[in-house]
């Protein structure tokens, strides 16, 4: 793996104001945030002015954030997941096939539109992973 797993936030429509607040508290900077209706990703109107995917630093401190789908329900407790950034296409694979034995897969490993290898999974204590591969464009 690349790096320490990294701690991705879940809103319901309030990750902006989250970020915002990060941002000055932690006098820190905002690095990207794209709304479901900026991405190429089927979307619903009431879902496009949502944080898709947003990162957040300061110093050494780093983690991401979306907002859910309208749809979904956000649960204090269940709204943090740990990414992890996997070197290579059968790293991925090695681990979550892992996961997949014992825990609950919530995204099948697959292709995505922003260019890498992605799943979703819950292990068997009920902590959530998202696993990540970038895809180098060779």
């Amino acid at each position: 793996m690349k790096y320490q797993a990294t701690p991705y936030l879940m809103f319901d429509g309030k990750a902006k104001e989250a970020l915002e607040f990060y941002r000055d508290a932690f006098d820190g900077e905002i690095l990207a945030m794209e709304t479901f209706g900026n991405a190429d990703y089927p979307t619903p109107p009431e879902a496009e002015d949502r944080i898709m995917h947003a990162q957040f630093k300061k110093g050494e401190l780093f983690l991401m954030a979306s907002d859910s789908f309208p749809d979904q329900k956000v649960q204090v407790g269940d709204n943090v997941s740990l990414v992890l950034e996997f070197e290579s296409e059968e790293e991925i694979k090695k681990l979550y096939d892992r996961f997949r034995e014992r825990g609950t897969v919530l995204m099948e490993l697959q292709d995505t539109f922003w260019g890498a290898k992605y799943a979703k999974v819950k292990d068997p204590f009920g902590v959530t992973w998202d696993f990540n591969y970038t895809i180098s464009a060779e």
